[in-house]
């Protein structure tokens, strides 16, 4: 399992909102650097939304269909 970044989030609560909205499509992903952000340091470790190389292009469809 390669993972890929689709996506950066400064905060940490709308990565996760990500994240579930992806699970809920069927599609793993898991958060990177979640740590410093959800102390409130977003601006200077943005959280990684990481999902399998696989999954890629629907995991980047589906974000583009939710802030459109």
């Amino acid at each position: 399992m390669a993972l890929v970044e689709i996506e950066t989030f400064p905060e940490h609560a709308v990565a996760e909102m990500a994240r579930g909205m992806l699970a809920a499509e069927g599609i793993q992903a898991v958060l990177f650097d979640s740590g410093l952000a959800s102390l409130g340091f977003g601006g200077l470790t943005p959280v990684r939304l990481m999902v399998d190389e696989s999954d890629r292009a629907t995991a980047e469809r589906l974000l583009a269909d939710i802030s459109a």
